[in-house]
This record gives C-alpha cells, sequence and structure tokens, in this order.
C-alpha cells in the first residue's frame, strides 16, 4: 500500500493528548494498516467497516480527524463526508478521502461534499501522516478559537440575553468597539425599598446571601424578556431596551418585565418568612433617544446607556414606593397603553424646568 520506507511521526504533541482518528474502509487490510500507521504515531484509532458505522461512531464521539474510503456498503464515502459536515457536532472535522479512484471528477465531488484533502491509493505513509498532521494542527486552531467563543459567550450571557448575544457575536467587530449610536430606548431603574435598615439589622453575611438571592430572581426577569442587563447600584440596578437589537415591542417589553418583577418580589417576600417583610420593589421607566454604546478604553469597558432618558428613569424610580412602578408618558405611550396604569400629577424634579407627566402601576399584593 506504501509506495515508500515507513516512518514513524509523533502526532500525540498536537493536542497534548493522542489524536482521536477515526477510520471508514470497508477492505480490513487498509484499515489495518491505517491503523498501525496511527497508531504508532500517537493516535487513537476507531474503525468502521461501512459509512452507517463510521457516522453513528462520529455521533458518539466526534474524532479530531476522519480518514474515509469512498465505495464502502450502506453508505458509502462521499455520503458519509456530506453526513459529517453537515451535522453541528461534525462539520468541523477534518475528512480526508482516500480511495484507489484517481480522476478529476472523484477529486471534484470529494470537494464538493465538503473533503479537506484527497489522498490516492497507493500512498505514501510519510505523505499520509503529513497531511493528517497539518490537518490536526488546523483542528486544534479551530478548537482554540471555539474555546475562546465559548468563554465569551459566557462573559456576554452575564449581561445579555441569549439572542442579544447571537447578535453581537455575529459582527463583534461593530458591536464591540468604543463609542455609540443614538437609539429609541426604554430604561429601568428598580431599587428595593428599606435596604439600608436591613442592613443595619443583619450580618453582612446574610445581607450579601439576601441581595444576591434577589438578585438572581429579578436580574433572570430581564434576560427572559430579551433586555440589556447593564449594571447593580448597591441595592438596586439598571437596564435597558432596544439596543443592541429593537424591536417595535421595546417598551412593552420594559413594563412586562417590570410587572413580573414585582410579582415575583411579592412570592419572594411571602416564602421567606419575616425575612423581607420589611422590603419593597421600586421601579421606574422612560423611554426615548439615548447614545448607546461601550463607554471606557480598550482594556475595560461598559455597554451602557447616555442621556436624559437615563436620568428621567433614575427619578421616577426614586418617587415609586415600594410595590410600584412609575412609567413616564413616553413609555406609557409606546407600550400602546396596553398597561392597566393610573395618571399622576406631573412630577417637579429640582434642576428641572417642566414637571415629568408619569403614570402610577399599583401591583395587587405588593
Amino acid at each position: 500500500m506504501s509506495k515508500g520506507r515507513e516512518k514513524t511521526m509523533d502526532l500525540g504533541d498536537i493536542f497534548n493528548r493522542p489524536p482521536r482518528i477515526l477510520v471508514a474502509d470497508d477492505d480490513w487490510l487498509n484499515r489495518d494498516l491505517l491503523k498501525a500507521y496511527l497508531s504508532t504515531s500517537g493516535c487513537e484509532v476507531t474503525t468502521a467497516v461501512d459509512g452507517r458505522e463510521a457516522l453513528d461512531a462520529a455521533l458518539k464521539q466526534p474524532p479530531d480527524l476522519a480518514l474515509i474510503d469512498v465505495q464502502m456498503p450502506r453508505m458509502d464515502g462521499l455520503a458519509l463526508c456530506q453526513a459529517l459536515k453537515t451535522n453541528p457536532s461534525t462539520r468541523f472535522v477534518p475528512v480526508v478521502i482516500v480511495t484507489a479512484l484517481d480522476t478529476e471528477e472523484e477529486k471534484l465531488k470529494a470537494l464538493e461534499v465538503g473533503a479537506d484533502d484527497f489522498v490516492t491509493k497507493p500512498y505514501s505513509s510519510v505523505i499520509l501522516l503529513t497531511r493528517v498532521r497539518s490537518l490536526l494542527r488546523i483542528k486544534k486552531l479551530h478548537d482554540e478559537v471555539e474555546s475562546r467563543n465559548r468563554l465569551l459567550r459566557q462573559v456576554l450571557d452575564r449581561f445579555l440575553a441569549e439572542d442579544v448575544t447571537d447578535v453581537i457575536l455575529t459582527d463583534p467587530e461593530r458591536y464591540m468597539k468604543l463609542g455609540g449610536d443614538v437609539r429609541l430606548v426604554t430604561v429601568l431603574f428598580a431599587d428595593i425599598r428599606g435596604f439600608t435598615r436591613f442592613t443595619e439589622r443583619n450580618t453582612a453575611e446574610h445581607v450579601i446571601e439576601t441581595l444576591n438571592r434577589i438578585y438572581q430572581a429579578l436580574s433572570k426577569v430581564v434576560f427572559d424578556h430579551q433586555g440589556t442587563f447593564d449594571k447593580y447600584l448597591g441595592d438596586g440596578f439598571m437596564a435597558f431596551y432596544g439596543a443592541p437589537v429593537s424591536g417595535v415591542d421595546d417598551a412593552r417589553r420594559a413594563v412586562d418585565t417590570a410587572l413580573e418583577m414585582q410579582r415575583l418580589f411579592r412570592d419572594l417576600r411571602k416564602t421567606s418568612g419575616n425575612d423581607l417583610k420589611e422590603l419593597g420593589l421600586g421601579i421606574g421607566l422612560h423611554s426615548g433617544e439615548a447614545v448607546v454604546g461601550n463607554i471606557g478604553s480598550d482594556k475595560l469597558m461598559d455597554y451602557t446607556v447616555i442621556g436624559d432618558v437615563v436620568n428621567v428613569a433614575k427619578w421616577l424610580q426614586e418617587q415609586a414606593e415600594g410595590g410600584q412602578i412609575l412609567l413616564s408618558q413616553a413609555t406609557y405611550e409606546m407600550a400602546h397603553k396596553e398597561v392597566d396604569a393610573e395618571p399622576l400629577e406631573p412630577i417637579q424634579v429640582i434642576g428641572r424646568r417642566e414637571p415629568i407627566p408619569a403614570y402610577l402601576i399599583q401591583v395587587a399584593g405588593v
């Protein structure tokens, strides 16, 4: 099978572990020769006698590389290659077609179904192992990139809904650079009422545990409604809707978030005995244009909202009592007035010329 003198090549140093190689060939001699070459070179080899058996093995444990014959029973090599390249768990596995067929048409067919390389029988073991080493290096680089992407996704998912993370990762250069754009957003501020007194009466450990328990529940609501979590502010936090992904229902989702938070906080108080009975949750929302983007430096940046819309939402939250949600008129109108809200006397804010028209939502039982 080999044209030249056999040579041992160490492939185990690529991954710092034995590379997993799948060999699919219906000829036992070809399988044994490939397994001998690869095993001697430090690989962990799995063999299959036909395409269906090979596909089942690859889906059970994706290999680092597959060496596939073309003419096999049940599923031929080209169909197997296509199946591997279309399955999410194996689509980045390098595939080498190893066959006695040596025509340009056959090579074209192999490339069309996604093959990464083509080796013609009889082959030199040195050439084969060199190509395997090259493809394994590419696979290692891909695995490293995927690992970094998973870490990046884990970080982003701490602040953003999963579908928002998907959008950012499609064009990270655009969404993760310094600077911002003017966007129409709805800003939400929530603050725990009575928490200062709570901290005076409890140990630091209990205060932190309680705060984390509340935040764990409330921040999830933001993500469930496709909001962007901005930051924690002591015993409160800020979120916004409309960036980086905007929709016609941004204000409505922000209001739904506030309603669900109040109901969830009510349930937390009921299930926590006397621990949270003196605490409440005040929420303020306002909608308008603001600059949204990454503020800071190349090393440390904060994806946030800058503008008067933030100040108004914060002022409304400060006026809200425990169990209350205060909406600006802009948010009320953008939510299509589908919320059961009571108009209030405009709120006069120090340093602001005109009072702020507002609407009140009082959640039952809070």
